[in-house]
């Protein structure tokens, strides 16, 4: 069998936590922060687990990690 490509873009975004479950970073921190409050700009820094109706297809996604 020949290897399976790990899809880079997954890569940059997804991490997996020490128990196999995977992380990633919350969404609308990018731009237009002006508008957003501190204490709600300071919550978006975490990282959160991805639901486990997508865990599936980001490890698919991941095949080495």
């Amino acid at each position: 069998m020949p290897k399976i490509k790990t899809q880079r873009g997954v890569a940059k975004r997804f991490k997996l936590t020490s128990k196999g479950k995977i992380k990633r970073k919350m969404a609308f921190k990018s731009h237009i922060l002006t508008k957003k409050s501190s204490n709600r700009k300071r919550n978006l820094r975490r990282m959160i687990l991805v639901s486990s109706a997508n865990a599936k297809s980001v490890k698919k996604m991941l095949p080495y990690a």
